[in-house]
């Protein structure tokens, strides 16, 4: 039987498979979130964040940081005159939340096509305040967006199911202008790798730890000016006396957004976290923005599924080419391979985070590809699984 480091036999011996050298990537992260963080991070977080960490959030020195990220995103997103950069605790988990208490009025309408997009409708399906959720849903692997529905005042749905690997177009949906609805992306691992018209929304929202190459905990959004106004009078009439809504400090939208307009946020944050997400904004700024972003992880995700297309054990889960996401790439197994016997031998030789979504339950590995990951490392990767692949077998 095999032994694992004092936690006892575990299953029926297997030789280890040890890959060459000469084969393996020059890094090895390939996590979806949390996802790849680069060297040059690290060091401004020794660096620069050295003298940051451990200050008030509520002073020049960290307020010029979260500065820098704002500005440094409306130029990566390219935003319109009048939306604004807004971040706060909580992740883009607790954006759902926010989304609920502070955005949608009464109904909304929902595509749900993986566990992420689920829990959003889920969110809103328990908000006493909320009438029941119109919810499209599709099959895992596929995508539904929201069709126009009378009496919804926001439309909701994901780029990127970070579940599945299925990557959806965002558009408003016709007629939802003139119905006064808000347009709701969750774009949490989709975000500063795919292409985005940021006029098509009203709240573009997702989390640091994917493309942005950070630490969780922090949510950003950019905004239109309907959400912002839209925020402001559910607010109000949450005030009035005898109303049903209760909107709770830390859900408010509009006191995120004072915060955010000073540079901070209404809750203290992890100052590690806006080091890390600075020093990659900048990165990403300096090497030619989101085209270039959205480039190179199209790049990495083509070498995945063309190799995984020509392989005799391997298929994209994602069978419409054109739902197939350029940040996570999901790769199902043939049967007779356990996707879970090659993603150990992965990681015992220091190739990480290639299991598929657990919930999703199937013999699958999931790569991210963001841009902190090269494509050469990409294609190494690719040999490592058929070199792993073959010595199991």
């Amino acid at each position: 039987m095999r032994k694992y480091g004092g936690l006892g036999t575990l299953g029926p011996m297997i030789d280890a498979v040890k890959i060459p050298m000469s084969m393996l990537p020059e890094d090895g992260r390939f996590g979806c979130g949390p996802s790849k963080i680069r060297h040059k991070q690290v060091k401004a977080l020794t660096e620069a964040g050295y003298n940051l960490l451990g200050t008030s959030h509520r002073q020049a020195p960290v307020k010029h940081v979260v500065a820098s990220i704002r500005e440094g995103l409306a130029d990566y997103f390219s935003i319109p005159e009048g939306w604004q950069v807004a971040l706060g605790n909580g992740g883009a988990s607790a954006f759902w939340e926010m989304a609920c208490a502070s955005l949608i009025s009464r109904r909304a309408a929902f595509g749900v096509y993986g566990s992420f997009s689920g829990k959003f409708a889920a969110s809103a399906a328990k908000a006493p305040f909320l009438e029941e959720p119109v919810v499209y849903k599709a099959e895992y692997g596929s995508c539904a967006i929201p069709q126009y529905t009378d009496d919804v005042d926001a439309y909701c749905w994901a780029q990127n199911e970070t579940s599945t690997g299925v990557m959806a177009p965002v558009q408003r949906v016709p007629g939802s202008v003139e119905q006064g609805a808000l347009t709701l992306i969750d774009a949490t691992s989709g975000a500063g790798g795919l292409p985005i018209d940021i006029s098509q929304t009203d709240a573009y929202y997702f989390s640091p730890q994917k493309v942005f190459g950070s630490d969780g905990g922090l949510w950003f959004a950019i905004l239109s000016p309907d959400a912002v106004k839209r925020a402001e009078d559910v607010e109000k009439s949450a005030e009035l006396e005898g109303a049903r809504r209760w909107v709770p400090p830390f859900l408010s939208l509009t006191q995120a957004l004072a915060n955010s307009r000073k540079d901070q946020t209404l809750n203290t944050p992890a100052i590690g976290t806006l080091v890390l997400m600075d020093e990659q904004v900048r990165w990403l700024n300096e090497h030619g923005g989101l085209n270039w972003a959205q480039a190179r992880c199209a790049k990495s995700a083509n070498i995945l599924y063309t190799w995984a297309e020509k392989s005799d054990y391997a298929a994209p889960f994602v069978t419409d080419a054109s739902l197939r996401s350029n940040v996570v790439v999901t790769i199902d197994l043939d049967d007779s391979i356990k996707a879970s016997a090659v993603v150990s031998a992965l990681r015992d030789n220091g190739i990480v985070d290639t299991s598929g979504y657990r919930k999703l339950g199937r013999n699958q590995l999931r790569i991210g590809v963001f841009p902190s990951v090269k494509p050469s490392d990409v294609e190494a990767l690719t040999y490592c699984i058929d070199y792993v692949v073959e010595h199991l077998q």
